[in-house]
């Protein structure tokens, strides 16, 4: 991860002086007076999670910085391993930086939050935590568009982070399965995308795209019945805008799912084609659907240790899936569905995932904000003999931040999380409850000034 924030850094210092060399002037202006003509990437295809950040609550072209303390009491942090729950209060810190830059070329939006998070009764799942992402567009010609995206975590939980947020909403089909949430342990997660689009005529587009995700538990111990899991994929496809508001078009996706079962590679290919169409009521409010057919290919050797056969498994399935997502001032938020092969997250083997999503954001007052988040996922593991590792998550999230002054805001939250799955590390203890609270300062620069 540090090494392509790096190389994202040196090209993006790069990239913005090389086609003012190749574009003359008469391009920039008829680039900004055809600004309306430009089509929008559909979400099915984008490769992007919606946002959902309020307008008012944004950082545009600043240089941002700040630190997060936080505090949480969960119910449930060790899972099945002690054999009953254990509770436990953890305190982190959180120094954070970030910097938001726009052109009429580039966005690109690099964030960066090392901390340490310690624990008062489970002093030894301790654990020095970063967190990173990075965004980035970038407009090559009038008509062509690069994006690339990452973000990294490294802790000792999917909660230990400095802004907690549950589930990115996508568009299409999500590009990695983070529905099973495995009790305290060492992991590390990354997941990257990049994508480039181009609008040869008026009202065509066509596109390609990539991603990547990897999930690395660094003491399988301490999470039994889970496993290291990776993933790649690539797609393409075509989108035609029927008119100003209407976008149809075809998608064709291929996956490769490993997960790695005491140390055996499980590995399952797709072959998806979808068609899809979005209707954008407005530039800030869309709907979505895709769906077709989708073919699965898994191959596992024999797991001796786990006494379980080699075998394998191939088909032909339906996929598919919808979302609404609409950005304001004052209300923003996304909503999602889809059923689709994916990875398992952790689970033994790839997944016929079933998935809903939900965020959203609300400014109640000036200073006060209230959010939700929440997520169902139902994962079947493909292939009889690992059946038994099946089962399904709930998860929900409200919180409250109220900003305090220009620099300082404080955000109380709860999180209510149940899972169903029979493995050693959760199946005793199928239920979390998480309350937390933070306080942060924060500042924002702007750019050129």
């Amino acid at each position: 991860m540090p090494k392509l924030i790096f190389l994202f850094v040196v090209v993006f210092t790069v990239l913005p002086a090389w086609p003012q060399a190749q574009d003359s002037a008469a391009d920039d202006a008829s680039a900004v007076t055809n600004l309306e003509d430009r089509m929008l990437t559909p979400p099915p295809v984008s490769g992007r999670a919606y946002p959902v950040a309020l307008d008012s609550l944004e950082h545009t072209n600043s240089l941002h910085y700040g630190v997060v303390f936080s505090s949480a009491y969960n119910d449930n942090v060790l899972g099945s391993m002690a054999g009953h729950p254990v509770s436990d209060i953890n305190y982190s810190v959180w120094p954070t930086i970030g910097l938001d830059a726009t052109t009429s070329r580039l966005h690109w939006d690099l964030t960066y939050a090392p901390g340490f998070t310690f624990y008062q009764r489970t002093s030894a799942r301790d654990e020095a935590d970063h967190t990173a992402s990075l965004s980035f567009q970038y407009r090559l010609s009038p008509h062509v568009t690069f994006s690339a995206g990452d973000s990294f975590q490294k802790g000792s939980s999917v909660f230990n982070q400095p802004n907690l947020a549950f589930g990115p909403v996508f568009g299409g089909s999500p590009g990695s399965n983070n529905s099973v949430i495995a009790p305290l342990a060492n992991r590390l997660g990354n997941l990257g995308n990049l994508g480039i689009t181009y609008q040869f005529n008026g009202n065509d587009m066509i596109g390609a795209g990539g991603s990547f995700s990897t999930l690395h538990y660094q003491d399988a111990a301490q999470v039994p019945g889970l496993a290291d899991a990776g993933s790649q994929a690539g797609s393409v496809f075509y989108a035609h805008r029927v008119t100003t508001r209407h976008y149809i078009g075809a998608n064709y996706q291929y996956q490769r799912l490993v997960s790695y079962p005491d140390g055996v590679d499980d590995v399952t290919r797709t072959h998806s084609v979808f068609l899809f169409y979005t209707v954008y009521m407005t530039r800030r409010f869309s709907m979505s659907f895709f769906g077709g057919p989708q073919f699965s290919d898994t191959v596992q050797p024999a797991i001796s240790s786990l006494n379980i056969p080699a075998f394998s498994l191939r088909g032909w399935a339906p996929a598919g899936g919808a979302s609404l997502h609409w950005e304001g001032h004052f209300l923003s938020g996304a909503l999602s569905y889809s059923h689709a092969v994916s990875g398992g997250g952790g689970l033994m083997g790839a997944v016929r995932l079933d998935n809903a999503s939900a965020d959203a954001r609300l400014q109640l007052t000036p200073n006060l904000t209230a959010s939700v988040a929440g997520f169902y996922a139902n994962n079947n593991v493909l292939g009889a003999s690992l059946g038994v590792a099946n089962g399904h998550t709930n998860s929900g999230t409200a919180a409250l931040e109220r900003r305090v002054g220009e620099h300082i805001s404080l955000q109380l939250g709860y999180t209510r999380l149940h899972q169903t799955y029979n493995i050693p590390s959760i199946a005793g203890t199928p239920n979390t409850n998480r309350e937390f609270v933070s306080i942060s300062y924060s500042f924002a620069r702007p750019l050129g000034r």
